[in-house]
C-alpha cells in the first residue's frame, strides 16, 4: 500500500493512506483542494454596472479558508481585486450611490466594521467590534448603516459563599452556570450569557448605537423602511417561545431610538423581511406551523396598513429560500430549489412565475448540496453564484430577460487541467411504494463500462436537505480513488415538495433505506460494479441512514459512519438541538414513549451488523455529539467487529467545512479504511 504523499502532506496537514489517488497525475488529489476557489455573497452595484464578491480561497499554510473582495465589470472586463491581505473580508454590500462598499475584516480574534473607496481603492475602519458583526445593511440615503453584535451579559451569579480571592491567587475558573436548555452551541460551543442586538453607525464613523434590549434569541434579516424612519429585522428562537426555531416574528425599531414594536404575529416563523419600494408592503418568508419534521418557506405579501396578508405562489410545491423585491415593485426575485437544482425566477406580484436559470450553486468545497445567492441591481440586473458539476461557483449575471453569462473562471488553471469525475443523472423506482427517486452517478476519470469497478454510496446529510449536480470535492476525490459513486436524494430530502419531504415524518429512518439500496441495485444493474465491492458512508443524517442500513443489511464490503445519531434519547436530551427537535420528531418525549425511540434508533440493531465499520467525529461535535460515535464504536468492539474510530480534534459538526486539511483527513481515512477491506484491492 503505497503512501500519498504531496505538498498537503508536507504542510503536515495529513498522513492517511489513499493509494489509489497517485495512479494518474491529471486527476484531482489531495493538494488540488488547497487550490480551489469558488466566487460568495456576489453583490451587483445599484446601477448595474459592477459586482463585488467573496473570492474564497485555501491557504495550504494556514489551513485556513480565506476571503478577499473582488470587483469585476458586468461584461467581465476589469476584474480585479479589491480588498485582500491579512484576515477575512466578508459581507460588502454598496452604498446606496455606489461610491463605496462596507465591509467586515476579522484578523486576529478583532472584527472591524470598514469601507472602501471604489474609485481609489483606499479602505478606512468605522468601528471596532469586539463580538463581530452581521446582517449588515444601509440606509436608504447613506448616512447610516445598521448591523446585529452581540452584547455580553453578566452571567447566572449564585452566592455560594466562597471566600475572598488573594491578591496574586490563581484559582481555577468558576463554575459555568445554566438555567435555559440553550447552553451550547455547535460551531460555537458554550453560549456566552448575551443576546444579539441591533446598532446603527455614521457611514462616516463615529460610536456604535444599540437600538434594541432584546433578549437572547435569533435576529436576522435587517430591512431599512424606504424612508430610513424604521429598522424590521425577524427575532425567535427565545425562551419566550420555548426555544423553538418554528417560530419567530417580524419586529421593528425606531432608527432614531425608541421602543421595538412586533409586526406578525402568526403561527410559525416569520423571516427575511424585504418592503416594497413604496414602504406599503411587506414581503417575507415562513409557514403556518403544523409541527411535521419538514416545513418548506412560502411567500407572503402583507399590507402593512391593515395586518392582512396573502399568499404569493400558493401553487409552487417548493421551498423559497430569497426573495428580494424588484425596483419597479412590480414582482419579486426568488431563489429556491428543484429536484436538486437551486433556481432563480421572477414572480410579478399578481403571481406570474418565470423561471430564468436553474445553475445556481457550487458554494460548498465539500459534498454537493444545493447552495447558492444573488443580489439584484436598481436597473433590473442580477448576479448570483453559478455553479456546475465540474466546477465551485463562479459570478454570473444576467437580467429579467436571457440567459445568464458566468463572467469569472476562477478554477480554469486546476480543474481545467484535470480529468474529472462524469456526472449523470439517475432514477428509479422504490421498492417501498413505486416512488420516482432520483441520484446521480460520479464516473471515475478513464471509466471504462466494460470493467467492474468498486461503488461508494454516499448519503447526505440533514437529513431535510438536498444533493445536486454540483461539484464535490469529497465525490471527485472518491472517483479520482477509481470508485464510481452513488449521491442521492431519498424521501425526506428537500425540493420535491412537501409530501416528499415528509414521508419520513415521525419515521426516521424508514423506507428511506428501501430508496438507497434500490439505487444501488439500478447502478449494479448496468453491468460495470462488482457486487462484493459496495461500500456505504455518509455524514449526520447521512450517518444515521449508514448505521442502519448495516444493521439490516450485509452487502456491503465496509461503511464509514460519520457524525451520526445512534440513540435518539441521548440526542434529544444532550445535543445543542435536541430539546427543540422532539416536538417535531417524535412528538412525544422520551419517557413517554421510550419504545419508539429505541426502534428508530440504529443502536437497537447493532446486534445484527457484520459490517467492518469505520467511526468517524469531530470531537468537539455538539450537533451529533461525539458520545452518539462512541456509543456505536464501543458496541462493535464489545461485539468483536472490526472498527475503528477516528475523532478530528478541534472540529465542530461540520468537519468538512472548517477548515481544508480536515475535509481531506475526512476523505483519507475513509478511503485508507475501504481500501483495507476491499475483497479486489490489488496488493
Amino acid at each position: 500500500m503505497n503512501v500519498f504523499a504531496r505538498a498537503a502532506l508536507a504542510a503536515g496537514a495529513l498522513a492517511v493512506c489513499a493509494p489509489a489517488l497517485a495512479q494518474a497525475q491529471d486527476r484531482l488529489d489531495f493538494a488540488d483542494i488547497f487550490s480551489l476557489e469558488m466566487a460568495a455573497d456576489p453583490r451587483i452595484a445599484p446601477d448595474g454596472s459592477r459586482v463585488v464578491y467573496q473570492r474564497r480561497s485555501n491557504d495550504i499554510m494556514t489551513d485556513q479558508t480565506v476571503s478577499a473582495l473582488w470587483l469585476v465589470d458586468y461584461d467581465g472586463s476589469d476584474h480585479r481585486p479589491l480588498v485582500a491581505g491579512e484576515g477575512n473580508h466578508t459581507s460588502p454590500r454598496w452604498s446606496p450611490d455606489g461610491a463605496s462598499i462596507a465591509f467586515v475584516t476579522s484578523h486576529e480574534n478583532k472584527t472591524r466594521l470598514m469601507m472602501v473607496d471604489v474609485a481609489s481603492g483606499r479602505t478606512a475602519p468605522l468601528a471596532t467590534l469586539p463580538t463581530g458583526a452581521g446582517n449588515l445593511s444601509w440606509s436608504p440615503d447613506g448616512a447610516w448603516l445598521a448591523y446585529t453584535a452581540f452584547v455580553p451579559g453578566q452571567g447566572t451569579q449564585v452566592d455560594i459563599g466562597l471566600p475572598a480571592k488573594p491578591p496574586g491567587a490563581e484559582w481555577a475558573e468558576p463554575a459555568l452556570v445554566d438555567e435555559t436548555v440553550m447552553y451550547e452551541f455547535d460551531g460555537v460551543g458554550e453560549i456566552r450569557d448575551g443576546a444579539q442586538q441591533v446598532f446603527v453607525i455614521s457611514s462616516q464613523g463615529g460610536a456604535p448605537r444599540q437600538l434594541t434590549e432584546l433578549e437572547p434569541g435569533n435576529v436576522s434579516g435587517l430591512e431599512w423602511s424606504p424612508d430610513g424612519a424604521e429598522i424590521f429585522f425577524s427575532f425567535g428562537g427565545n425562551q419566550a417561545l420555548n426555544f423553538d426555531f418554528g417560530q419567530s416574528n417580524i419586529h421593528a425599531v425606531p432608527a432614531r431610538g425608541g421602543e421595538t414594536r412586533q409586526v406578525t404575529d402568526f403561527n410559525g416563523p416569520e423571516g427575511a423581511p424585504d418592503l416594497s419600494p413604496d414602504g406599503e408592503t411587506l414581503a417575507y418568508l415562513g409557514y403556518e406551523n403544523v409541527r411535521t419534521s419538514n416545513q418548506d418557506n412560502r411567500l407572503f405579501l402583507m399590507d402593512l396598513d391593515t395586518g392582512e396578508r396573502r399568499q404569493l405562489l400558493s401553487d409552487l410545491d417548493r421551498g423559497i429560500d430569497q426573495a428580494v423585491w424588484d425596483a419597479s415593485g412590480d414582482g419579486l426575485w426568488i431563489r429556491y430549489d428543484d429536484r436538486g437544482e437551486t433556481v432563480l425566477a421572477f414572480v410579478t406580484t399578481g403571481g406570474r412565475l418565470t423561471e430564468l436559470t436553474d445553475r445556481l450553486g457550487g458554494t460548498t468545497f465539500g459534498r454537493p448540496y444545493t447552495s447558492g445567492s444573488f443580489s439584484v441591481s436598481d436597473n433590473g440586473r442580477y448576479t448570483a453564484t453559478i455553479g456546475a458539476p465540474a466546477d465551485l461557483s463562479n459570478v454570473g449575471v444576467g437580467r429579467r430577460r436571457g440567459d445568464v453569462e458566468v463572467i469569472t473562471d476562477l478554477n480554469g488553471d486546476v480543474l481545467g487541467q484535470r480529468d474529472l469525475a462524469r456526472i449523470e443523472e439517475i432514477t428509479w423506482e422504490s421498492p417501498a411504494d413505486g416512488r420516482e427517486i432520483q441520484g446521480w452517478i460520479a464516473y471515475p476519470p478513464g471509466f471504462d463500462e466494460t470493467r467492474d469497478y468498486p461503488l461508494i454510496l454516499e448519503i447526505h446529510g440533514g437529513p431535510h436537505t438536498a444533493y445536486g449536480p454540483q461539484f464535490s470535492g469529497e465525490v471527485q476525490l472518491f472517483a479520482a480513488a477509481g470508485y464510481v459513486v452513488l449521491y442521492t436524494n431519498p424521501r425526506g430530502s428537500t425540493s420535491y415538495g412537501e409530501e416528499f419531504s415528509n414521508l419520513i415524518d415521525k419515521a426516521y429512518p424508514g423506507q428511506d433505506v428501501d430508496d438507497l439500496l434500490s439505487g444501488v441495485d439500478a447502478v449494479v444493474a448496468r453491468g460495470f460494479v462488482d457486487e462484493d465491492r459496495l461500500f456505504v458512508t455518509g455524514g449526520s443524517g447521512g450517518g444515521v441512514l449508514t448505521a442502519e442500513i448495516i444493521g439490516n443489511d450485509h452487502r456491503f464490503a465496509a461503511a464509514a459512519v460519520a457524525k451520526p445519531v445512534i440513540n435518539w434519547t441521548s440526542f434529544v436530551l444532550a445535543a445543542d438541538i435536541g430539546p427543540m427537535i422532539w416536538p417535531y420528531w417524535f412528538g412525544e418525549l422520551p419517557w413517554e414513549n421510550p419504545e419508539i425511540y429505541w426502534e428508530r434508533s440504529p443502536l437497537s440493531h447493532v446486534g445484527d451488523v457484520e459490517t467492518p465499520t469505520l467511526v468517524l467525529v469531530g470531537a468537539e461535535d455538539r450537533r451529533t455529539p461525539v458520545f452518539e460515535s462512541e456509543q456505536y464504536y464501543n458496541a462493535l468492539q464489545i461485539r468483536g467487529i472490526e472498527s475503528r474510530l477516528v475523532r478530528i480534534p478541534g472540529a465542530f459538526h461540520g468537519i468538512a467545512d472548517s477548515r481544508p486539511s480536515r475535509l481531506l483527513q475526512k476523505v483519507g481515512h475513509i478511503l485508507a479504511w475501504f481500501e483495507e477491506h476491499d475483497p479486489g484491492a490489488e496488493e
